[in-house]
């Protein structure tokens, strides 16, 4: 890291733009190319966003929401998307001061596990209830969503970071 790189103060973050992201998240997971071998879940990635961003204001509660409303879209067994979605929340509540201190791809490092994971339950729920494995390109979404993780960070950041001010007497 460089150090005469800045370090900036971020603005707090609007309950209206959080409610937004994951509005938008969820349109994006509507739109049919959801069903494509390696679309990312966007709920996902935003939720663990969130989660480690502001943990107080997107909990476990809101990620069992969210499981729920995409349980009824994917048509799937009932408690699937919110059981990997709230243990998607709970890891990365559990892990955010430790990923706020790396840089953002050091940050998808950390994050891909998690999504690993998140995948890796849906498939088992899968597997109990139906008896047939997804398959093993079902994975690759958990990378597309990782290579995403810059860019989400930089759309999600963007309304909380403040304007470059040169007036080097302020204190902040």
């Amino acid at each position: 890291m460089p150090a005469n790189r800045p370090h900036y103060i971020l603005l707090p973050v609007s309950p209206l733009f959080i409610a937004f992201s994951l509005t938008c998240a969820f349109m994006l997971n509507l739109l049919p190319w959801g069903r494509w071998i390696g679309a990312p879940d966007f709920v996902a990635l935003v939720l663990v966003f969130w989660g480690i961003h502001q943990p107080r204001k997107v909990g476990i509660g809101v990620a069992f929401c969210m499981g729920l409303l995409m349980d009824v879209h994917d048509a799937t067994l009932l408690g699937e998307n919110a059981l990997a979605y709230t243990l998607l929340s709970y890891a990365s509540i559990m892990i955010h001061r430790r990923v706020l201190w790396f840089p953002v791809l050091t940050q998808a490092l950390h994050v891909f596990p998690l999504l690993l994971l998140a995948q890796a339950i849906q498939s088992l729920v899968h597997v109990f209830a139906t008896g047939r494995f997804t398959g093993w390109l079902h994975f690759v979404e958990s990378a597309v969503a990782v290579a995403l993780w810059p860019v989400i960070s930089w759309l999600l950041l963007a309304p909380q970071r403040r304007a470059v001010d040169r007036d080097h007497t302020r204190p902040i």
